[in-house]
């Protein structure tokens, strides 16, 4: 898939985030886990890809099925803040 240098950006914004699941980014683009992985490793120096891996390895925030249920939000509450 070609994504313009604006959804590239936000993809890997998206991946970055803690509490953006790899669902939400699946319906965005229509990328699967390992694709945003293959993307990820394509697009980051080697050892940002190393700690971005580490950092989402495991994480509850990043699957939605693991996540508490009825939480809709991708993202923190505080983290965007309107002017």
């Amino acid at each position: 898939m070609k994504l313009s240098t604006d959804d590239l950006s936000r993809l890997i914004e998206m991946a970055w985030e803690d509490r953006t699941p790899f669902e939400a980014i699946q319906v965005q683009f229509n990328l699967s886990e390992s694709e945003v992985k293959e993307i990820m490793r394509a697009h980051l120096k080697s050892g940002s890809y190393t700690v971005w891996r580490k950092r989402v390895s495991g994480r509850k925030t990043k699957h939605e099925s693991l996540r508490v249920p009825g939480t809709l939000r991708a993202y923190c509450p505080t983290q965007y803040k309107l002017k």
